[in-house]
């Protein structure tokens, strides 16, 4: 199975910036067939979540390399658009708070401010530049990914928030966690 190639925390290569691409050859467009293939692989054993995106970093290739679903909503859509060394150019508009999972984050979930609008520069698979914006859920998902290219988690945005931690029921609804026994010091999120 295609996810076991995914790492999750306390694997400590999460934590660490991924390095930019220099040249897209074969072995990067091998690459992004695989991190969709963990992608869908992940969401085809979970009857309540989507996987909307992927960061090379989650399958262990330390490199700027970017898989986003092209429709969120509809789980038979299984086409992705690719970004290679994303950066956000650009913050905008107001800091939202919402929902937010990761493949590499097993089973927690937290609420996170994010910027409601981003401006983002970066290559698509032929080595060309693109530049574009993106608002909203889209916005949200360009900061979480470009984040795990520079070593962060969604859990570090919130690490001292005691009320934006929650786990997934197997109904499908979130439940939310007791800080001081599940969060605070609990060394799978926050390593020794």
């Amino acid at each position: 199975m295609t996810q076991d190639l995914l790492i999750t925390l306390p694997n400590k290569h999460l934590r660490q910036p991924s390095k930019k691409v220099g040249y897209i050859d074969e072995k990067i467009h091998e690459l992004v067939k695989r991190m969709e293939a963990v992608t869908l692989d992940w969401e085809a054993s979970r009857e309540h979540e989507v996987g909307v995106a992927l960061a090379a970093i989650q399958i262990d290739e330390p490199l700027r390399i970017v898989v986003i679903r092209n429709d969120f909503d509809n789980k038979k859509d299984t086409s992705f658009r690719t970004i290679i060394n994303p950066v956000i150019t650009k913050y905008e508009g107001e800091l939202t708070e919402d929902f937010e999972g990761c493949l590499s984050v097993k089973n927690l979930y937290g609420k996170v401010r994010r910027y409601h609008k981003v401006r983002v520069k970066a290559l698509d698979l032929t080595g060309k530049e693109v530049r574009f914006s993106a608002e909203g859920f889209l916005a949200r998902v360009f900061q979480h990914e470009i984040d795990h290219t520079n070593g962060k988690l969604f859990v570090d945005h919130i690490k001292d928030s005691p009320d934006a931690f929650f786990v997934l029921s197997p109904e499908g609804n979130l439940q939310q966690l007791d800080y001081e026994k599940d969060i605070r010091n609990n060394k799978v999120l926050w390593g020794d």
